[in-house]
């Protein structure tokens, strides 16, 4: 019987069962920019059907579920042998499966790969963000191994399938891989080179035995993994197989997971080494060359993950304000609330644009592309990622007291927030990374200034930061301590470049005037009033 006080009224209905790609304009106006008219067909119908399913009711149950039900290590059978396996929840893997199949693996090979895959990659993760760590260093693997061409013919065919199998069997029993890795140690953190993981060579050519302990060892359920050790020349980097070809456990003694604060679905091991069968890719004493395109690749998809949450927490703040009443009429309505929304849809979108334009850069692949991919990447990696919590935290107010209750999924959006400004690099070391490429890459300061310079005259406040950050660039003294000064300005400069040339004037002219023109508050929801916000809210209000 209800009781009779109970009249429940002005609840939103929740945001389910859309097309998260079509919803998103700014996304989904990237993908027929970057793709040419060829194949763009066929991307926008792959990509709708990812939204789709990235929308419905049983995507966001799976997110719930694999969450709910974190994965749990089991080190021995009941025998006493030693297993080190991670169980995981199955809605675990009916995501992880879905996004394979998806080809979010899949970029290296295929036209405008890294357009398809990074849209889709950040249209999917909205539905559950912690599986994209196996997706992305799967992914990222690819360019390692193409050191070795004997390595990139035996596992780029089961890096990039489309097919998922779970489960530790021989790498050729199976139809597809997922790859992680192994790099942080306890000593040494980010100074990889400190690292005292030792490789003993054997007589098999590129076969080592390594001993050591691996602090932070990323998805340490996947089928191999690329580490770095100190070999006789040298740091250098390995494929560490789970299982070896003749289907016998490689000692790979998983010691326990990470209780994190986010990426609760995820596992993250810590591990031991003791006699582990690998093999050398790349050059004795040349592991961090080896690696760094995979680092570089990985560090895009924290750009994009980063992309990802603030869409989807941007989105929950829109959708919630347009049907929840306040003082006679719809929040989304009132100015106030109409200019944290718009502030917030501004960073999405200038996020989004970003990441998309680098992932575009991958696929031209060119000289130029490639020296501005080397200042880009890690700048945006810098900014974007560290945005991240601020949008997603204020998207959460947004929706009040029923933000902060875990039915509304914003709590789980703010825990995993702060992952990508960490994972693969924290902010001091993605500015120094800047600094560095200024310093020893000419050609990536002068790929970067020729990208920005494509916007020149069309908006006097770019112009003026562009001149503003020139000035800053010619005066070294004391660059590092203000190196992430220096950072922000360039990704800002970028992303006011990126918006004038191809977001509608509302959007463009609202970032100029408070990101580059400074005609703002230190807080979300400070924007100048005269400008066209509920345009820009529009723009960014999903369609369920």
């Amino acid at each position: 019987m209800a009781a009779t006080t109970h009249t429940v009224t002005n609840q939103v209905p929740p945001l389910v069962g859309y097309d998260i790609f079509a919803a998103d304009r700014a996304l989904s106006e990237a993908v027929g920019r970057h793709i040419e008219p060829g194949i763009l067909p066929g991307a926008l119908e792959e990509l709708g059907e990812l939204g789709r399913a990235a929308g419905s009711a049983r995507a966001q149950e799976w997110g719930a579920q694999a969450n709910a039900y974190p994965p749990v290590l089991r080190t021995h059978d009941r025998y006493g042998h030693r297993v080190d396996e991670v169980e995981f929840h199955p809605s675990w893997h009916r995501l992880l499966g879905h996004a394979v199949e998806a080809g979010l693996t899949d970029a290296w090979g295929r036209p405008a790969g890294h357009v398809r895959r990074a849209a889709g990659f950040l249209v999917w993760t909205q539905a559950e963000a912690g599986h994209g760590c196996p997706l992305s260093m799967t992914h990222a693997a690819v360019p390692a191994l193409r050191t070795d061409p004997t390595l990139a013919a035996e596992w780029e065919p089961l890096l990039t399938s489309h097919t998922y199998e779970e489960g530790l069997r021989p790498a050729g029993q199976k139809s597809g891989v997922l790859f992680g890795m192994g790099m942080t140690e306890k000593q040494g953190g980010t100074d990889v080179r400190s690292n005292t993981t030792r490789a003993e060579p054997l007589a098999g050519e590129g076969e080592y035995l390594l001993t050591g302990h691996k602090w932070f060892c990323s998805a340490p359920m996947s089928d191999g993994f690329l580490v770095l050790a100190q070999a006789p020349g040298g740091l250098s980097c390995f494929l560490v197989p789970r299982v070896l070809p003749d289907g016998a456990r490689n000692v790979f003694a998983i010691q326990r997971l990470k209780d994190k604060l986010g990426n609760r679905s995820n596992a993250s091991g810590e591990v031991e080494f003791d006699g582990t069968w690998a093999r050398l890719v790349g050059d004795e004493g040349r592991g961090v060359r080896t690696i760094i395109e995979m680092v570089a690749a990985t560090r895009l998809d924290c750009v994009v993950g980063s992309a990802a949450l603030m869409r989807q927490s941007v989105a929950q703040a829109i959708h919630h304000s347009a049907y929840r009443g306040v003082f006679g009429g719809p929040l989304i309505d009132k100015p106030l609330m109409r200019n944290v929304l718009a502030d917030l849809a501004l960073e999405s979108e200038a996020a989004t644009v970003l990441a998309m334009r680098l992932a575009s850069a991958y696929d031209t692949d060119t000289e130029e592309e490639r020296a501005f991919l080397r200042l880009a990447v890690p700048a945006a990696k810098y900014w974007v990622t560290k945005r991240c919590t601020a949008v997603v935290g204020e998207a959460l107010e947004c929706l009040g007291g029923n933000g902060y209750v875990e039915e509304s999924g914003m709590p789980r959006l703010l825990r995993e927030a702060p992952l990508n400004s960490i994972w693969e690099g924290s902010g001091n070391v993605q500015a120094l990374d800047v600094l560095r490429a200024l310093q020893r890459e000419p050609g990536a300061l002068d790929a970067f200034l020729r990208e920005v310079g494509k916007a020149r005259g069309a908006d006097h406040r770019l112009d003026a930061a562009i001149k503003d950050l020139l000035t800053e660039l010619a005066d070294l003294e004391g660059i590092e301590a203000r190196a992430r000064r220096l950072v922000e300005r360039i990704a800002l400069v970028l992303q006011g470049s990126l918006l004038v040339r191809w977001a509608p004037p509302e959007v463009s002219d609202a970032f100029c005037a408070s990101r580059l023109g400074g005609d703002r508050g230190a807080a979300f929801g400070t924007l100048p009033h005269t400008l066209d916000l509920a345009s820009v809210v529009a723009r960014a209000r999903p369609v369920a």
